[in-house]
């Protein structure tokens, strides 16, 4: 308990340098953690993805469509339990800046196919019923203040012209990382309209989902599905479900790896914050070190004062950035939860700021240690502070 109490009051010494290392280690690993986060965040449609799902879109591109006749010759494939097929609409709500995911989707399988978007079954039933029914994330009627019931008319931009739905229903997600920010509607709705106004785009969908009986197989499924339509004038490109989100997020991939970079430059600083400060203190108590050494403290005295103080200082500044980490990072999941649904501190996130903090105050009080062993009696007593 002295030697706790000794290595406290060594730390209280100069209070306000010892303050303001706290708070920059503090800042640092809040901001380790939120950038940490928003990188695991950026994969949740990754994590969120099954197994026994399968995307088929066209090789060339996900901006080219399919026809829907392929969906019977699929279904007949080997390994190929259900089917279900979508299509991204692009419409504007209001204003450009109302961004959000709006599907054209076949109902009955889509949500067959996606038990983790949980629809009460009053509000699925009047969906199937409506063809201009629409069903939407809990977070798009947080974000908008939609209700069931409402009318909602979107400007098409890929598909031209005033589009009107009515939301039948309000879904949400079987866990945190479903996205919770989806306007999804009928196919049919789509469909219809461009039978009338363009023939040439009707009867055709920009993806199909595919759920498979055996997830092993899903390389030698795959490959079967698109054999089938190899010389074909729509060609296709069939992968896991997972493969197909961490497609997307690969566009973003220079993002990712610098907002790796910047993590890594953070734990940098931390280390630079405290390592001045503990460079500090052992030049301050050079006479001390070997006016103690003459009292007869030994030489693994010393280096366990020193370690102490150091990590003392960084578990301090750690526990506090821990704590801003919480408070920030659940407001900034709240002010993103319609961009990114998956953004939560995890615990993960929180044990690695702490060894982090553990490893710095080790690593920044070696050069002190040495310094405190190297120094001669004699001449540390000729130091005058």
């Amino acid at each position: 308990m002295k030697v706790l109490k000794l290595i406290t009051k060594n730390a209280g010494r100069h209070k306000l340098r010892t303050v303001l290392t706290i708070l920059g280690l503090a800042l640092a690993v809040m901001a380790f953690g939120l950038i940490r986060t928003f990188i695991d965040a950026w994969y949740a449609g990754a994590r969120a993805s099954a197994p026994d799902r399968m995307v088929t879109r066209s090789s060339v591109s996900i901006i080219f469509t399919l026809p829907l006749a392929y969906k019977d010759q699929i279904l007949q494939i080997d390994g190929v339990k259900d089917i279900s097929y979508g299509n991204w609409f692009g419409g504007i709500y209001v204003d450009p800046k109302n961004f959000f995911a709006q599907f054209a989707v076949e109902p009955e399988s889509f949500f067959r196919l996606y038990p983790e978007y949980v629809v009460p079954p009053d509000e699925m039933q009047a969906f199937l019923e409506d063809r201009r029914g629409a069903i939407v994330g809990q977070g798009l009627v947080d974000r908008f203040g939609w209700k069931i019931g409402d009318q909602i008319s979107l400007i098409g931009t890929i598909y031209p012209g005033d589009w009107d739905f009515i939301i039948k229903g309000i879904y949400s997600g079987a866990n945190p990382d479903v996205d919770e920010t989806a306007f999804i509607f009928d196919f049919e709705y789509l469909d219809e309209r461009m039978r009338q106004e363009t023939p040439g785009r009707a009867g055709q969908i920009g993806w199909y989902i595919l759920k498979i009986d055996d997830p092993s197989q899903a390389a030698a499924i795959g490959a079967r599905v698109d054999a089938r339509f190899d010389n074909s004038l729509a060609e296709t490109k069939t992968e896991t479900e997972k493969e197909f989100a961490m497609s997307f997020i690969a566009m973003s991939n220079a993002i990712i790896i610098g907002l790796r970079i910047i993590s890594y430059l953070i734990i940098g600083v931390i280390f630079l914050v405290l390592a001045n400060t503990m460079a500090m203190a052992a030049r301050e108590r050079v006479s001390e070190n070997a006016f103690m050494r003459t009292l007869g403290f030994r030489g693994y005295h010393l280096v366990g004062l020193t370690l102490g103080e150091s990590i003392y200082i960084a578990v301090v500044g750690g526990i506090a950035g821990m704590v801003l980490l919480y408070l920030v990072g659940t407001g900034v999941g709240v002010a993103l939860s319609q961009f990114f649904p998956g953004f939560a501190i995890n615990i993960e996130t929180y044990i690695i700021a702490g060894i982090a903090a553990v490893i710095i105050g080790v690593a920044a009080s070696i050069f002190p240690i040495i310094r405190a062993l190297r120094i001669n009696i004699v001449d540390g007593l000729r130091v005058v502070d």
